[in-house]
């Protein structure tokens, strides 16, 4: 994905002067032919991640359309302040790109881990958050953002479902279970792991890649009185908006996700997987705990 991500902003660079890139050290060495190409619009600002939105900020105000993009812990949590005040507060809007999504960089360590990202977006009104599944699913993704005028979070990743499904970001029903079942909502990569973990269950699964704004009219239309959340960020990060688009409707929710305890260890993705429960056996014994009375 993130090779996806360079060779399509670098295309976008060339084709519109509006854009620009705004960058803090990282992939800095990936774009140096943009940055050479067009200097005034290809900012790499040093490893100083405030000022990157700070910078963002100032060229929305001109009139440009910014690219602001780091791994996700230092995108989003290190420079929430900024994206608050040099963006919100000021009726700017960027689009952000993030890599290292929750825990592709495990081996890194804890300043390179950041599955609280999407929750802290959430704490903004009006950000649309898209979630690819697979690298075939970021140029569209990034050059129908771009095109657009209102702040945007795109959080890329290492982990991929086995193909691309696209999308305008409404639910996708993926497996039919039948009237009555159970309904699985998953968001992003996990898609591919959700649907081994509920192989031979009565659970009907859905897809999107764009968890903000939720499809809450979707949502209605498919789920029944339980509705499992399976999300490759903090677990419950949807869930106020699961339990307000079924607020007039007896429901059960299970949130599933990236867990809040302090593991304090390294280790891989897959070992991250495993360990919060959202591998495809971890995914299944959750979901059988959930359905079973």
């Amino acid at each position: 994905m993130r090779h996806a991500f360079v060779d399509t902003m670098t295309a976008i660079l060339a084709e519109d002067p509006r854009t620009a890139l705004v960058l803090a050290d990282i992939s800095a060495s990936a774009f140096h032919v943009a940055a050479d190409r067009h200097p005034d619009r290809v900012l790499n600002v040093g490893i100083r991640e405030q000022l990157m939105l700070g910078v963002a900020g100032g060229l929305a105000l001109t009139g440009l359309r910014p690219v602001v993009h780091s791994y996700a812990p230092f995108l989003v949590e290190r420079a929430y302040e900024q994206i608050k005040l040099d963006l919100d507060h000021q009726a700017a809007s960027a689009v952000l790109v993030g890599i290292g999504a929750s825990y592709d960089r495990a081996a890194a360590g804890r300043t390179h881990l950041s599955p609280a990202d999407v929750a802290l977006i959430d704490t903004l009104d009006g950000w649309t958050v898209h979630v690819p599944g697979h690298r075939d699913e970021v140029p569209d993704l990034l050059r129908s953002t771009v095109a657009g005028d209102s702040s945007a979070y795109l959080r890329l990743s290492a982990e991929s479902n086995d193909r691309p499904r696209g999308g305008d970001g409404t639910l996708q029903l993926v497996r039919d279970a039948g009237p009555g079942a159970a309904l699985l909502v998953a968001v992003g990569p996990l898609l591919d792991i959700a649907l081994a973990a509920v192989r031979e269950l009565p659970v009907s699964v859905a897809w999107t890649h764009r968890p903000r704004p939720f499809d809450t009219a979707g949502l209605r239309a498919l789920a029944g009185t339980e509705v499992i959340l399976v999300e490759p960020y903090l677990a419950g990060t949807s869930s106020r908006v699961v339990g307000a688009a079924l607020v007039d409707r007896p429901h059960r929710l299970l949130a599933l996700g990236v867990g809040r305890a302090e593991l304090r260890r390294y280790g891989s993705a897959e070992d991250h997987h495993r360990w919060h429960g959202l591998d495809a056996a971890g995914l299944r014994q959750s979901v059988t705990s959930f359905l079973t009375p």
